[in-house]
């Protein structure tokens, strides 16, 4: 009797190869890498490069202890865009052990001891950047103003000096360089008692979001709708996560808006177009029911929102997308389609 095998997944069609969907990802991804190095300077090449490079010495070390071949899992991409995904949420010039510290927590912990690409529970880039919020909260502050406000970003050289021996040359002191992201801004001041309308005086507001966060949103929304054009993505997951956002803060802001920002500022500023296309359509730790992605990014986008709001960081996408995570598999199990014939219970 022939024996039926299935595989883990992701599961895409065989013209759809994993590295394949990888690639397209990672191409999807380079106009929003673009702006981010225009607005915040090379040190984002740094991150993405030291990222890179450790998440493939750890994905051959993990292979090899686990006796697993190199190939194919080596070049299949999901190793790179793991490390992108979790260098283009952390500072610039934020220390090269933060990279290394991510990607053992990522690469090691979220991926390998749980069975590798396929059979991980929890999105790896984010367990990656959960852990380096929590064990490094100074050093995941030390945002850079964007070109155009403030001090401009170091050059290449000066970015590595700081990348690897954590000092600036004397031009430069990290209480001037550094700047708050303009979320830790607005839930600061607000605090403080400020409206928004003073807030949003401040140079580093732009139209509808943080100066230059709103193009580097704009620009991964850009290639969010180019994955969808490619079927790499679906639809339910940031169409369920960005309207939610916009549903969930519209009657707020129109009760109050001096004291509750304008919707567009949730979803311009910070990681929510970039979660909504490329951290929450992770097919492999999200839900892979329609009804279920739904539910999925109503979830991350509410909770996103609560953490925003009440927790000790000014953007909780992270610890939202894992949080969600863990009830992904309920959610699948409860908005499963009826088979045709079956009984409704």
């Amino acid at each position: 009797m022939r024996q039926f095998t299935t595989a883990p997944a992701p599961h895409v069609p065989a013209h759809n190869s994993v590295q394949r969907v990888m690639a397209l990802v990672l191409l999807a991804l380079l106009p929003g890498i673009a702006a981010h190095v225009w607005f915040f300077g090379p040190g984002v090449l740094i991150q993405i490069s030291m990222a890179t490079a450790f998440a493939l010495l750890l994905e051959a070390a993990m292979l090899r202890l686990r006796s697993r071949p190199l190939q194919p899992f080596l070049t299949d991409l999901s190793a790179p865009l793991t490390a992108v995904l979790f260098a283009l949420s952390v500072p610039p010039l934020a220390p090269w052990w933060v990279a290394a510290v991510g990607m053992i927590a990522a690469i090691v912990f979220a991926k390998h001891l749980y069975g590798g690409l396929g059979y991980n529970l929890f999105n790896p880039a984010m367990v990656g950047i959960a852990v380096v919020l929590i064990s490094f909260p100074l050093e995941m502050t030390r945002w850079l103003a964007p070109a155009g406000v403030g001090i401009a970003a170091p050059g290449l050289a000066d970015s590595l000096l700081a990348v690897f021996t954590g000092s600036l040359p004397a031009a430069w002191q990290w209480d001037t360089l550094a700047q708050a992201t303009p979320l830790d801004t607005i839930r600061r001041l607000a605090n403080a008692g400020r409206t928004l309308s003073e807030i949003r005086g401040n140079p580093m507001f732009g139209d509808f979001g943080g100066r230059g966060w709103e193009w580097i949103a704009n620009f991964y929304a850009l290639g969010g709708f180019f994955l969808l054009y490619k079927r790499i993505i679906p639809w339910q997951v940031p169409v369920a996560m960005l309207g939610t956002v916009i549903v969930l803060t519209v009657p707020f802001w129109m009760s109050d808006p001096d004291v509750h920002p304008f919707p567009l500022q949730h979803v311009f500023s910070g990681a929510m177009v970039l979660g909504a296309f490329f951290i929450a359509t992770d097919p492999v730790s999200g839900c892979t029911t329609p009804r279920g992605r739904i539910a999925f990014g109503i979830g991350t986008a509410a909770l996103t929102l609560v953490l925003r709001r009440w927790s000790s960081f000014p953007d909780g996408l992270a610890f939202a997308v894992l949080l969600m995570n863990c009830v992904a598999p309920w959610l699948d199990l409860h908005s499963r389609p009826r088979i045709y014939g079956e009984a409704r219970h």
